[in-house]
């Protein structure tokens, strides 16, 4: 995968398919909320929002990406339902940095709730 391919698998919730490309050290930082340090730190949040993703419906929406060297933003939205109703609803940025072999080690997330 590129990296343009792995930012937007995590960004979308695909993270199974990323978790070949986490560095050991990774940092995932969810600004004003929480972080995570190291690999499997990251790989169990992953885990965790999946199992939340999998208990309603899911619609993200990458509005753009914009890849320059070795980083990656995707900004977007998502949308979760239960029961044809709207749940919540997020607009996001997340920030990738990956190192120079291409491993990712470094997440950056902005997460906004609509109130």
């Amino acid at each position: 995968m590129t990296i343009t391919e792995i930012a937007h698998a995590f960004s979308n919730g695909e993270f199974e398919k990323i978790f070949p490309y986490l560095d050991d050290s990774i940092i995932w930082t969810v600004v004003e909320d929480d972080e995570f340090k190291g690999k499997e730190a990251v790989i169990e949040q992953c885990k965790q929002v999946s199992q939340y993703s999998n208990a309603v419906t899911t619609r993200f929406e990458t509005l753009y990406t914009i890849t320059e060297g070795n980083k990656v933003a995707v900004n977007g939205t998502a949308e979760f339902y239960r029961d044809n109703k709207r749940v919540s609803f997020v607009s996001a940025c997340d920030l990738y940095e990956f190192d120079e072999n291409n491993k990712l080690s470094r997440i950056t997330s902005y997460c906004i709730q609509k109130k």
